[in-house]
């Protein structure tokens, strides 16, 4: 699940591999991922996310993913560029200027 520092981790690529990792097809892990409505993704739109055609559209497919394909869902929702539902409207300026210097700060540690 997790790239090396040749390829740039992606949604698509994250998804795609975790559903190969559990020996999933296409429309199986698509079956498995289930809309606001209770009606499952199609597969076309599966292997559009996958090929970084498309984002997920809403909290709820991430989270299902997430649940799905045994991901950490703030990995996917940093993948997606989106705040995990639970964070917003909860941080003020400060603080997430706070967090934004913070991580970047053990990322240069780490790099060092």
């Amino acid at each position: 699940m997790v790239g090396n520092q040749q390829t740039p981790l992606t949604f698509g690529k994250v998804i795609a591999n975790a559903r190969r990792a559990k020996g999933l097809y296409l429309k199986q892990c698509a079956s498995l991922i289930k809309k606001e409505d209770g009606r499952p993704i199609s597969f076309q739109y599966l292997n559009d996310i996958e090929h970084d055609r498309r984002q997920p559209s809403s909290d709820h497919i991430i989270e299902q993913f997430a649940k799905k394909l045994d991901i950490p869902q703030d990995l996917l929702y940093h993948l997606a560029r989106k705040f995990p539902t639970d964070l917003n409207n909860q941080a003020d300026v400060n603080q997430i200027l706070a967090a934004w210097q913070a991580f970047r700060e053990k990322l240069t540690q780490r790099a060092a």
